[in-house]
């Protein structure tokens, strides 16, 4: 049979209001927004770990990240994972991966050496945005040199702290005027607007699909994996024209933290300056994705293609005092978007059930008429995409070392290693905000998602296969 090309954009830190067609008045999406006119978009799609490295893995096996015993950042994937690209590997696929990728922690490693494969066939990775040898600045090296002293978004602590230890000379220029971890500004990229690494994921990812329309050969599975729109929050000053700073919205906290709301990084200004830089590099990456969607209609491959565009997790953007992503795990962090687009698909759909990201790669396999392997804790969202209501789970589970959470339609519990449990009432005032855990009247909701959450742990065991009785 026929099999269809697939087709990844995947972005990292992108909230679920990142886009247009989400209902987010503020920000400037209108290729996304056109792409979701013609999509099925689910959107309460949660990930399974609100960092990159768990997300990520989880993401591409459909497993869960205690099942991969990857549940914090800076744990190696094996390099014999059982992800998509793997999978359909065994069935003739050939598997790219442009830009991010982030199965390998980079702080502490030289990026020129060769990766293990995962199943792809191609790799061209960049986790970050300039500051390694890597497979970006080798592309503007040769594109422009003179822009090489431009590109990067400033070297990762974690990576000065190895280069001191282990004696490495870091011989990349890196910006002087700020601290990309302290920063809530937004920055004009320094470089010409077409050397970003974003630019470079599109231009790579493009030229993939011209050579494999040339090539008509196997399908093709093909990841752009953009780092935008993660901190620091730097883009073209042309995507940061497009927002007037002091008109974009910004959250409201509850009174009893007027506290914490009084602190100077809480104000009204670094809300909207921080918003400014993150819209902004939602909208070059709208941009650059609208470049590829057009590419692959001029190219002929839109009608054999299926395209997914969705994100590892979201960005707190100074909600709940909290900048960046990680515990506890709150909307703002744990729900992406889900676009997910079939070739003969003219209008959208909008679907509103609880989904998990791990049951995109489950998804994938059924469209492409694969069998999908029992090691996928993912279902398939095929059902819901053809517009039937039966589902098989209405609530989504998030799981970090020591604690695992579970939110569904009106609460989100969260329990640690320690015992120590927390319940919001999302359907509450300041819901998100508000612990109720010790309330008397939400005892039995506390109950019944104590008790959820420890079917789904069950629910979710892969015990190994015996051979016979005993």
């Amino acid at each position: 049979m026929h099999r269809p090309n697939l087709l990844l954009l995947y972005t990292d830190q992108q909230r679920w209001d990142g886009l247009g067609a989400n209902g987010n008045s503020d920000v400037r999406t209108p290729h996304l927004d056109a792409f979701a006119a013609r999509s099925c978009n689910f959107d309460r799609c949660f990930v399974q770990n609100p960092v990159c490295m768990p997300s990520r893995i989880s993401f591409l096996t459909g497993q869960y990240p205690s099942t991969l015993g990857i549940t914090r950042m800076g744990v190696p994937v094996p390099a014999d994972a059982c992800a998509l690209p793997r999978i359909l590997g065994a069935y003739g696929y050939a598997c790219a991966n442009i830009g991010k990728l982030h199965f390998l922690p980079h702080a502490n490693r030289d990026h020129r050496a060769v990766p293990p494969r995962y199943g792809f066939d191609h790799l061209e990775i960049s986790d970050e945005p300039g500051p390694y040898e890597d497979a970006y600045r080798a592309w503007v090296r040769r594109k422009d040199p003179s822009q090489l002293d431009k590109v990067s978004l400033g070297l990762p602590p974690a990576a000065r702290t190895w280069a001191r230890t282990m004696g490495v000379a870091d011989t990349v220029p890196h910006p002087a005027a700020w601290d990309r971890n302290a920063t809530r500004e937004a920055i004009p990229f320094a470089g010409r607007d077409d050397m970003t690494h974003t630019a470079f994921v599109a231009e790579q990812t493009i030229a993939y699909l011209e050579r494999a329309r040339r090539a008509a050969g196997p399908p093709f599975l093909c990841i752009a994996g953009f780092y935008s729109p993660h901190a620091p929050w730097v883009a073209p000053q042309r995507f940061l024209d497009l927002y007037e700073r002091q008109a974009l919205a910004i959250p409201s906290y509850p009174p009893e933290t007027a506290r914490q709301a009084s602190e100077p990084q809480f104000g009204p200004e670094p809300l909207r300056t921080a918003r400014h830089g993150y819209y902004a590099m939602i909208s070059e990456v709208d941009f650059h994705a609208g470049r590829i969607l057009q590419a692959l209609e001029d190219l002929n491959l839109a009608q054999d293609t299926i395209v997914v565009f969705t994100s590892d997790h979201g960005e707190w953007l100074g909600e709940h005092f909290k900048w960046g992503k990680g515990y506890p795990g709150a909307d703002a962090v744990s729900r992406v978007p889900l676009l997910i687009r079939e070739p003969d698909r003219t209008v959208g759909r909008r679907v509103n059930r609880i989904v998990e990201a791990v049951d995109v790669a489950p998804t994938l396999l059924e469209l492409a008429g694969l069998p999908i392997p029992p090691s996928m804790q993912g279902h398939s969202l095929r059902g819901l995409m053809a517009g039937q209501n039966d589902f098989g789970k209405d609530d989504a589970l998030m799981e970090m070392a020591g604690w695992k959470s579970l939110r569904n339609e009106r609460f989100r519990y969260l329990c640690r290693a320690d015992g120590a449990e927390r319940l919001w009432d999302l359907q509450a005032d300041f819901g998100a905000y508000r612990d109720v855990a010790d309330q008397a009247e939400y005892g039995p909701a506390l109950s019944d998602m104590r008790a959820r959450l420890l079917r789904r742990v069950i629910q979710g065991e892969r015990p190994l296969e015996r051979t016979w009785t005993y």
